[in-house]
């Protein structure tokens, strides 16, 4: 049976490519799909790989995410800033969780630096630009297999 795996991308994620490339580059989001599909057949997840940019929306998948038993990685974008509802349903995910930034959050400007969604995830990559959700796919491969050790282990 495959592990399951949600990569949840929020707000403005859709115009990547097109928008403040300076910051975030030329690669599109189509572009980070693809790569991300790629690697997750390898490591042999199941993966979900979903853009929006409605809060709501956003939280109705992570909710799925949680009912599918499956790990996140999310970019909640523009929901990272005083977001409860979405922290909240970040609670809810049972396996690990990475949160992705394409940009160094911490070396932008002060609204840009703290995320509510980082209390609870398991990892954050951040600065690494699309390269960054390859390294947390990686992350979840061996954060899960960790968890799996130490069930076996008791």
């Amino acid at each position: 049976m495959k592990r399951k795996l949600y990569i949840l991308n929020g707000s403005n994620l859709n115009m990547l490519g097109i928008r403040e490339p300076h910051i975030y580059g030329s690669t599109t989001l189509g572009d980070i799909e693809r790569q991300c599909m790629a690697m997750a057949d390898t490591l042999k997840f199941d993966c979900v790989f979903r853009q929006t940019n409605s809060e709501s929306e956003l939280i109705g998948w992570i909710q799925e995410a949680y009912f599918e038993d499956a790990a996140l990685i999310i970019n909640p974008a523009g929901f990272s800033f005083g977001r409860i509802p979405v922290l909240d349903a970040v609670k809810l995910i049972r396996r690990p969780v990475v949160e992705v930034h394409i940009s160094n959050i911490h070396r932008r400007s002060e609204e840009y630096r703290h995320s509510t969604i980082s209390v609870a995830a398991t990892a954050v990559i951040c600065g690494a630009g699309a390269h960054g959700y390859s390294l947390s796919i990686r992350a979840i491969d061996d954060l899960w297999a960790a968890a799996e050790r130490t069930q076996q282990a008791e």
